[in-house]
């Protein structure tokens, strides 16, 4: 999971002002810690999505933890796209090559790396984590 720790910090004025450690320009704010949270994940979630499709790297997160630190993690639409591609990654293997393993075409397997079409299903993710040997888990909150 892609958990970012963000430091909230009270404003003079009131509120929360939020900054991702491990991502530069990654600041927002929230008039409640709960709405600071949320607005927090929010950004997060565009964050990663406008660094992922600038094909830049993304940060892995450190584990920073500490008074007025709270992990973020990103919407699942972002991301799995970026765990799955990390995965794939890891593993040394190519698009065509993962697509071939699933026998499905390379262009929808590309649709699985990509948040903007990133639409898969369970039996989807089944498949590709098993693929790239990784075990599926999902957890309701």
């Amino acid at each position: 999971m892609l958990k970012y720790a963000a430091r909230f910090e009270p404003a003079e004025e009131g509120g929360y002002t939020v900054e991702f450690i491990d991502l530069p320009g990654c600041i927002t704010e929230g008039d409640t810690l709960e709405e600071a949270k949320a607005m927090a994940k929010e950004a997060l979630t565009g964050w990663l999505e406008s660094v992922y499709s600038r094909e830049l790297q993304i940060p892995d997160p450190s584990n920073v933890t500490g008074k007025g630190i709270y992990s973020i993690e990103p919407e699942p639409e972002i991301e799995l796209p970026i765990l799955i591609r990390r995965f794939r990654l890891e593993k040394g293997l190519s698009q065509m090559q993962i697509a071939a393993a699933l026998g499905i075409k390379y262009q929808t397997y590309q649709r699985f790396e990509n948040p903007r079409t990133f639409n898969a299903t369970v039996k989807n993710l089944k498949r590709i984590s098993s693929a790239l040997g990784k075990d599926l888990e999902i957890v309701w909150k």
